[in-house]
């Protein structure tokens, strides 16, 4: 089934997949299914964060990776958003790294610096080794993801995963990297062995999501953190194929799934076209001009600049404004950042800028 016929089809029968609660009143997953709900929904990315007071004491003496695989603490630190800001959804609280420990990659995310893999994987031999693993158990995930949608309610739960070029990005790299050049260089020096990789990171990143969405999960959001640095042609070719598998472990169970990437202005198209149903925009283009590019026809998610949570209110509320009349040319609309919540960030400005997005 095409991207488009499949996204038609759910919006006429939105079937929940198995285990998963009914939510008929749910603002975001209207949107999401492409229908423009009585109020506009709103959340946000990184919600559940170093912003808000609550999540850092109950993260206090946790190192992060332990946090997202404690079931009690990250269901926590889901649901605090939600309670605090009345959002329109929880996402789950999650790293994109996660899928790879559980494989029994070494992985560790370092404060200051993000997601260091011991053993940089940089040769056919490397990648002969690391795709030895097998997805991990899963058990940690479901149960955080089934306490999170037992305290809920209404409120939809958003799965969540990294793309497979972000992880696989992070194994070559062994660490964040400005111009991913080693990655890059893998995929053009020996592509066979950026296909075995690419295979890899596709199968553990699609369990990880499907676990969520089987567990309760009502929406999934694939996170491409570095598709940006590569070329149209590039991630036509070297990452896309590997985004439609990944996102192929969860098309059977009919949720709506939101492709998100940072710098990917001109990539949307051919990230809407892996099969998705909503995208993501960042906050550098107009709502308007993605809608325009994508032909009108898809549901956007976005795209209040994360810069402008810090400036005077009278500027942030012209923008919310701004982005939410942008946003006008798409057939519905999720407000969002287009990035994550900043760490220095006053929670009180969230609240109020959806107390402002609710009364649009």
């Amino acid at each position: 089934m095409s991207p488009s016929a499949r996204h038609n089809a759910l919006v006429t029968n939105p079937a929940p997949g198995p285990n998963v609660p009914e939510i008929t009143t749910s603002p975001l997953l209207e949107a999401y299914f492409g229908r423009r709900p009585e109020r506009l929904p709103v959340w946000f990315m990184r919600q559940a964060g170093r912003s808000l007071p609550e999540y850092r004491a109950a993260r206090e003496g946790v190192a992060m990776l332990d946090s997202c695989l404690r079931p009690e603490l990250a269901a926590e630190i889901t649901l605090q958003p939600v309670r605090r800001h009345g959002v329109d959804a929880a996402i789950f609280f999650s790293d994109i790294v996660v899928p790879l420990k559980l494989a029994g990659v070494d992985v560790e995310i370092v404060p200051g610096v993000g997601p260091v893999v011991a053993e940089p994987v940089r040769t056919r031999a490397d990648v002969d080794r690391l795709v030895e693993h097998r997805p991990g158990d899963h058990a940690a995930i479901t149960e955080a993801v089934r306490l999170t949608v037992a305290e809920l309610g209404p409120t939809p739960l958003i799965g969540f995963a990294g793309a497979p070029f972000t992880l696989a990005a992070y194994l070559v790299e062994g660490r964040p990297s400005r111009d991913h050049l080693a990655a890059r260089t893998m995929m053009h020096a020996d592509p066979e062995a950026w296909r075995h990789l690419m295979r890899w990171t596709a199968d553990i990143t699609g369990a990880f999501l499907r676990a969520q969405v089987l567990a309760g999960a009502r929406a999934a959001q694939l996170f491409d953190s570095w598709a940006g640095a590569l070329s149209l042609n590039d991630y036509a070719t070297h990452a896309a194929p590997f985004s439609a598998r990944a996102l192929s472990k969860v098309r059977d169970l009919g949720v709506p799934v939101i492709h998100f990437g940072t710098g990917t202005s001109e990539l949307l198209v051919a990230m809407r076209d892996v099969g998705v149903d909503v995208i993501g925009v960042d906050y550098r283009l107009p709502l308007d001009e993605a809608s325009r590019r994508l032909g009108g026809t898809t549901p956007l998610q976005g795209n209040i600049d994360p810069a402008l949570l810090a400036a005077p209110w009278e500027v942030l509320e012209a923008h919310v404004r701004a982005v939410v009349q942008a946003g006008r040319a798409a057939p519905a609309h999720v407000v969002n950042l287009g990035h994550g919540v900043p760490p220095t960030t006053d929670p009180a400005v969230l609240t109020r800028v959806v107390e402002l997005v609710h009364s649009l």
